[in-house]
């Protein structure tokens, strides 16, 4: 072989060597079955994006309200409101602690209501005079000027008593009152004062009782419901009221008013019904119920009215009617009349319920009952003559007895017979006692001796206090034909004689003056009497007094009236 053959063959070893040499490496760097020098390209995936979580918030936690909260009074709210809230305040120590600085109570008691205050109730007072005054009415115009210091008509002379609290809660409405003429006095020494100095007095609805004549403001009273009372002037709103803690106020009490007339009870008292005689004739000429077309709506406007109807209805009863006779009888049309006047309560303590005998009696008292009236101090027999008739109205419970002191003993009811209950004063005051005891109030009523006289006599003054030692709240007498006076007795009213109310007796003046007594009972007492006043017309029609005939039968009855022993 030549030497350039040997040069070629050395190269081609050289260039085969380099090859394998690269082809060991290219086989150490990937898997043993890849021979391709330049790998084909690949796409990488894009990542799935994962959501971000929303965020939720941290819940703060809600505070728990603390406990006690503290409840005040503002220095001008009435004494016995304050008292009010505080019992419930002390009955629930856990929840409320009382303040004596209202400033810094968290719930305070105000006669001004912030916004989002709560109304809580009105405080109601009443203008009040002595029971025997003469005046009836002031307006609202002349009161105020009397509080302002400058007095007229009435206030001429005249001073207004009041307690601190009431001076406190009236001057946020009517400013300070002036001295002089506004004075403040004890609540306890009050009625005692005004009698000393001829003076009246306003005091709160629920502390009338009586002894205290409640005078008419602009022609409203406190004692009338509804829309009147909505109108009275003499009163004040009650709010609680909280910016710290407005939560508590709900399980405060909602109302601290003084005056709820659920529990309130009217009851109209009369006197003498006789439909007979020139009643009767009346009626039958101008129709049967034209004796009440002027007093029915005193009559209808009570809760509970009275009549005492002294004389039994019969068909039999003669018409026309006999006049001059003593010997009466109602015929049964004329019980429309009582239908018409809305009674309620029958007493039967009369005279005359017998005159015709036993048989119109009972009639009578069926004629009743088909009415669903009710009766006492009469019936069937002495066992239901002397049983007392109970009503309750709220929480007023009324239990009315009566009896007859003077007969005629036909008169009277007897073990078999009808009639009316005599009187046996021993166990009349015992029943009295006995009821007053089991939480009744003890309405009393007596046909006494009959007399024409304003005062009564020495019997009837002894008996009918007595009475009321016994535990009566009101005495009142039945029997009289002209009215008679008033007398107070451990702390019952009497009533010696409210005069006629259906009766034909106009012979005199006196005998055709009537009273008819408006009572008020409030949460289980006695708290006023208003005196209505009539005078009789065509032997029949009782009409309202005139100004003038008021003041003159007033004046006369009050003369010889008293104020107890």
């Amino acid at each position: 072989m030549n030497n350039a053959a040997s040069r070629r063959l050395k190269w081609l070893l050289l260039l085969l060597l380099v090859v394998g040499l690269a082809l060991v490496a290219l086989g150490s760097c990937g898997p043993a079955y890849r021979f391709d020098i330049t790998p084909t390209p690949t796409r990488t995936p894009r990542p799935t994006l994962t959501p971000t979580p929303t965020a939720t918030p941290t819940p703060i936690p809600t505070p728990t309200p603390a406990w006690p909260v503290t409840v005040g009074c503002a220095t001008a709210v009435p004494d016995a409101a304050c008292s009010r809230l505080r019992e419930t305040v002390d009955l629930d120590s856990g929840h409320f602690a009382w303040a004596d600085d209202p400033l810094a109570a968290d719930v305070r008691l105000d006669l001004q209501g912030d916004p989002g205050a709560l109304g809580v109730g009105t405080w109601a007072y009443a203008l009040a005079a002595p029971f025997y005054t003469i005046e009836d009415a002031v307006s609202l115009a002349d009161l105020q000027a009397a509080w302002a210091g400058t007095p007229a008509g009435p206030w001429v002379g005249r001073t207004l008593l009041l307690a601190a609290d009431t001076a406190d809660a009236l001057a946020v409405q009517w400013g300070a009152p002036a001295g002089g003429i506004v004075r403040v006095v004890e609540a306890g020494d009050m009625l005692a004062d005004a009698l000393q100095a001829d003076a009246w007095a306003i005091l709160p609805f629920h502390e009338l009782e009586p002894r205290w004549k409640v005078l008419r403001i602009d022609g409203l009273s406190p004692l009338e419901r509804g829309d009147a009372f909505a109108r009275y002037p003499l009163s004040v709103a009650l709010y609680l009221s909280s910016e710290r803690r407005p939560d508590a106020l709900g399980m405060l009490p909602g109302d601290l008013a003084n005056r709820d007339e659920s529990r309130l009870a009217v009851v109209i008292m009369t006197g003498v019904t006789a439909l007979t005689r020139g009643t009767a004739q009346t009626m039958e000429s101008r129709g049967t119920t034209y004796p009440a077309q002027d007093i029915g709506d005193w009559l209808r406007s009570a809760d509970l009215t009275h009549v005492s109807n002294e004389v039994s209805f019969t068909p039999d009863c003669p018409v026309p009617p006999q006049l001059g006779t003593m010997t009466f009888c109602s015929h049964d049309r004329y019980i429309e009349l009582l239908e018409a006047a809305e009674v309620d309560v029958i007493e039967l303590t009369g005279n005359h319920n017998n005159d015709y005998g036993i048989r119109p009696n009972l009639h009578t008292l069926d004629m009743f009952r088909e009415r669903g009236w009710r009766w006492f101090g009469g019936g069937t027999d002495l066992a239901e003559a002397t049983r007392p008739l109970t009503v309750t109205i709220g929480p007023n419970r009324l239990a009315f007895v009566g009896c007859n002191a003077v007969g005629p003993a036909y008169a009277w009811a007897t073990e078999e017979s009808p009639g009316a209950a005599p009187c046996d004063w021993e166990a009349l005051r015992a029943q009295v006692t006995a009821l007053r005891a089991a939480g009744w109030l003890p309405i009393c009523t007596v046909q006494a001796y009959e007399t024409y006289e304003y005062f009564p006599t020495a019997a009837q003054r002894d008996t009918f206090r007595a009475l009321a030692d016994a535990g009566a709240v009101l005495v009142q007498g039945s029997q009289a034909h002209q009215p008679q006076g008033f007398d107070f007795r451990a702390g019952a009213l009497i009533h010696y004689g409210l005069g006629n109310l259906f009766f034909d007796q106009m012979q005199s003046l006196e005998t055709r003056q009537e009273f008819v007594d408006r009572l008020f009972f409030y949460d289980g007492r006695l708290l006023s009497v208003e005196l209505l006043t009539a005078m009789l017309e065509e032997y029949a029609r009782p009409r309202p007094m005139t100004a003038e005939e008021r003041r003159a039968l007033l004046e006369a009855v009050f003369a010889v009236s008293g104020w107890g022993e």
